[in-house]
C-alpha cells in the first residue's frame, strides 16, 4: 500500500468498518479454496474497550466446517467508492482527454479469531446487539420471542488481532487537482460521491468550500 493511501489511524478504520456494517467473512480452513460468506455484522466494545465483531449465520452454512479446521478468519470490508472520470483529473489548461481515470474507495481487512456461539443466551445477545445497532429508534420485539427458531442459526464473535485499512482518495496528487475532483463529486452527489467527498476533504490540510450540489 502506498503511504498516501494509509489511514489516519485505527480509529478511522474502525469508524469506516462500523459505518459499512457489511463485508465478506473468509474462512480458509484447510482446503484448496476458502469459504467466503457475505454477511451483515456489528461492532461492539469488548473487554478493555477492544472492539469485537458480532454476526450470525444459518446453521447449514459451509463456514462451520472451515471454522472447525481453523478458527483464524479474515473479514474484508470495502465501500465508499466513487468513479473519477478522466476529465475530472484535468485543471486549468490541461487537456481533459489526457486525464487518468481512477476509482476512489476505502477498504479494511480484519484478521480475527472466530468464536462460535451455540448457546441460546449467547445467540440472543448477538441478535440484541444487531437490532440495537441497526434499528435503534424502531420498536421491535425482543429476539427471545423467536426462541424456537434459534436452533437454525449459530453466532460468531470475532476477536480482532490485526487491523489494516486503505483509503484511496487521490493522496498521490496535489491539492489543486484533489480540490477539482471534490467539486465534481459534490456536483454529481451520488451516495458513493458523498462518502468519498468526506474522505477526500478529511485528507486535505485546508478544507475548501465545497458543498453538495456545487457547480463551481
Amino acid at each position: 500500500m502506498h503511504p498516501w493511501d494509509a489511514p489516519i489511524g485505527d480509529d478511522e478504520v474502525w469508524s469506516f468498518v462500523r459505518a459499512q456494517g457489511f463485508g465478506h467473512l473468509i474462512a480458509p480452513g484447510r482446503r484448496d479454496l476458502p469459504v467466503v460468506v457475505p454477511t451483515q455484522f456489528v461492532v461492539t466494545d469488548g473487554e478493555a474497550q477492544s472492539p469485537v465483531v458480532l454476526l450470525h449465520l444459518a446453521r447449514p452454512n459451509p463456514v462451520w466446517g472451515a471454522l472447525e479446521e481453523n478458527r483464524t478468519v479474515l473479514l474484508s470490508v470495502a465501500g465508499d467508492w466513487a468513479y473519477v472520470p478522466s476529465a475530472w483529473k484535468a485543471v486549468g489548461e490541461e487537456d481533459p482527454a489526457l486525464g487518468i481515470p481512477t476509482t476512489y474507495y476505502a477498504a479494511a481487512q480484519l484478521v480475527a479469531d472466530a468464536e462460535v456461539v451455540d448457546d441460546d443466551d449467547g445467540k440472543l445477545a448477538i441478535l440484541r446487539a444487531q437490532l440495537s445497532a441497526l434499528e435503534p429508534s424502531v420498536a421491535h420485539a425482543d429476539p427471545s420471542v423467536h426462541q424456537r427458531r434459534l436452533p437454525g442459526i449459530r453466532g460468531i464473535r470475532l476477536q480482532v488481532r490485526e487491523l489494516t485499512g486503505k483509503f484511496k482518495y487521490g493522496g498521490n496528487v496535489d491539492v489543486t487537482h484533489r480540490t477539482a475532483v471534490a467539486h465534481h463529486l459534490a456536483e454529481r452527489n451520488g451516495p458513493g460521491d458523498r462518502a468519498a467527498l468526506a474522505h477526500l476533504l478529511r485528507r486535505l490540510d485546508t478544507e475548501p468550500d465545497v458543498r453538495l450540489g456545487d457547480t463551481s
